[in-house]
């Protein structure tokens, strides 16, 4: 289903007749990031925070070359879907439903939930441990205050409100590279392993790959940034329907998506690199959670290393979490032709809401349940990159279509390089597999 138009925006203070310089401010690239921006820095969640800190420890420098490797890969397959939602007026799971058997839409949505609520579960739970670490306010506390917090804001703020603020938070990442200058790097070390890494291909490095893949190209992030462009539409017509925009909206949805990803990457990197110069150096090996990452950097990189990475987690947080939440209300809507849309007020769309609250308050009762979400976190990272792999190459089957994209079916370049990525993750996924045989 299509978005009907909504209100229009409330003018900007630049509106109207702005100086010159202003109005060269308004049409810069920058002031045009959006839902790849914010796709990309909800990829460093504080779920993915852990499971990068986990490889930083467990295999020091080795793991840096993932980052490089996945970020013409992981841009890619975001262009993709930016330009699905941007084309045909329609997110992912709407054009799913429209173009494939209706067991591949329900299979792929279900495992999309159940992830999306580990996570959220992983997120909040990070996200308590570090505030009562940096705080000394308990836990379930700040647990409940953030659920409280995030939800309050998804159903009652309205989205072109809201993003404002979630792009503000985008600048959490910048802690990442702030915690390097608290630390020792080997500069020259650093970029042999990461052109040149060095580790043992078994069962599980394989595991961790497929992790690392999982956590940076999540099928969550597809259904996101489709649906966020549809968003920022605001009613305007579909690409499909008016092509006149297609060279401007185009291109700001690659500029968009490839800074995004690239912001993203880099603060991945600096997570793995922080951990593997700090915590694999002094031998600690295993990381649970994205706090203990934190903690453990205290004694090896000083207090202001600590808590600068934890800044960084709670300011992901709140992006990642509304990010987790919002997405599984995209995908269920669509795949079921529900009335969806974060403009939307809640009595308007009463079952997209319901989703994100039920998302979000199951991942709140896990907290309570003798499982630990955050080592649910881990393998709910390796399933993301096993169904990330048949999920790619449905988006690579739309983008390709002539009856879905028209005109502006993705190109080569595009499709070759989200084929290499469902061909990569595929591979790792098999060694994974062999390595408990």
């Amino acid at each position: 289903m299509t978005v009907p138009p909504r209100p229009a925006e409330p003018a900007s203070p630049l509106d109207g007749n702005p100086t010159k310089s202003l109005d060269r401010l308004k049409r810069h690239p920058l002031a045009h990031v959006g839902p790849g921006l914010i796709t990309g820095v909800a990829d460093d969640d504080p779920s993915g925070i852990a499971t990068y800190s986990q490889a930083g420890a467990a295999y020091g420098l080795g793991m840096l070359w993932t980052m490089p490797v996945a970020y013409p890969l992981m841009s890619a397959i975001q262009i993709l879907a930016a330009r699905l939602g941007r084309v045909t007026g329609k997110g992912l799971a709407a054009n799913m439903r429209q173009a494939f058997p209706g067991w591949v839409v329900t299979t792929l949505v279900i495992l999309l939930l159940v992830a999306n609520t580990l996570n959220i579960a992983a997120d909040i739970a990070a996200m308590g441990e570090t505030a009562e670490m940096v705080g000394g306010v308990s836990r379930h506390v700040m647990i409940a205050l953030f659920v409280a917090v995030t939800l309050l804001l998804q159903i009652f703020v309205p989205y072109h409100r809201y993003v404002f603020f979630l792009k503000w938070l985008t600048l959490s990442l910048l802690a990442y590279a702030a915690v390097l200058f608290a630390v020792h790097v080997p500069w020259g070390e650093t970029l042999r392993q990461t052109v040149l890494p060095h580790f043992r291909l078994d069962g599980a490095a394989a595991t961790m790959i497929v992790a690392i893949f999982g956590t940076t190209i999540s099928p969550y992030l597809l259904f996101w940034q489709a649906s966020e462009e549809i968003e920022d539409m605001r009613g305007a017509p579909s690409l499909r329907d008016d092509p006149s925009a297609a060279g401007a909206e185009l291109s700001r949805i690659g500029w968009d998506t490839w800074s995004g990803m690239l912001y993203s990457n880099l603060a991945s990197y600096f997570i793995i690199l922080a951990t593997g110069v700090t915590l694999h150096a002094a031998g600690i090996t295993q990381i649970d959670t994205a706090a203990e990452a934190a903690a453990a950097l205290r004694p090896l990189a000083g207090a202001e290393a600590s808590i600068i990475f934890a800044a960084g987690i709670l300011g992901v947080g709140f992006i990642g979490v509304p990010v987790l939440a919002g997405s599984a209300g995209y995908a269920l809507c669509e795949a079921m032709g529900w009335e969806w849309g974060l403009d939307r007020k809640a009595t308007d769309a009463r079952a997209f809401y319901a989703i994100i609250a039920i998302s979000v308050l199951l991942a709140l009762v896990l907290q309570f349940l003798p499982i630990s979400p955050m080592r649910a976190l881990f393998w709910s990272a390796v399933i993301n990159g096993v169904v990330a792999i048949p999920l790619i190459i449905v988006l690579m089957v739309l983008a390709s279509r002539a009856g879905v994209m028209g005109a502006f079916t993705a190109s080569r370049p595009l499709i070759w390089l989200a084929g290499v990525a469902a061909g990569l993750m595929g591979v790792a996924a098999v060694v994974m597999v062999a390595g408990f045989f």
